[in-house]
């Protein structure tokens, strides 16, 4: 086995627990935050796999490994978007929890707002390059 195909298998089991984890909560309480969660999770998911398919050859025409390829925005806009969506989900969940405050929604609110504006930035960027 190839070192190239070490690092993703060996991430392949925290995604797949953290994907099952939040499988699990997304159908115990069906919230909008659980699902930002659920969501996460997955593009998570889909950035190990794109790294598994990458070291084992699969799918050609994505072309791994190029920077204008649909591999390598697959796999970025997957990254952007679970590393995103995930933590959000959970702050989200944990500040909405209990009896909700005024100062609960303005958080809930700055931090929406804070993620749309990282979002397309990075949005802008990606597009100038």
């Amino acid at each position: 086995m190839s070192v190239t195909f070490l690092g993703p298998l060996a991430a392949l089991v925290p995604a797949c627990m953290l994907f099952a984890g939040s499988a699990v909560f997304f159908f115990r309480g069906k919230t909008v935050w659980s699902l930002l969660q659920l969501l996460g999770a997955g593009c998570l998911l889909v950035v190990v796999l794109t790294h598994v398919s990458e070291a084992l050859h699969l799918f050609p025409w994505m072309h791994w490994g190029r920077n204008d390829s649909i591999g390598h925005y697959l796999d970025l806009w997957s990254a952007i978007l679970g590393l995103t969506l995930f933590p959000l989900g959970y702050l989200l969940h944990a500040l909405g929890s209990g009896n909700s405050t005024r100062v609960r929604v303005r958080i809930m609110k700055a931090v929406v707002v804070a993620t749309v504006i990282y979002l397309t930035k990075a949005a802008i960027k990606q597009l100038r390059k």
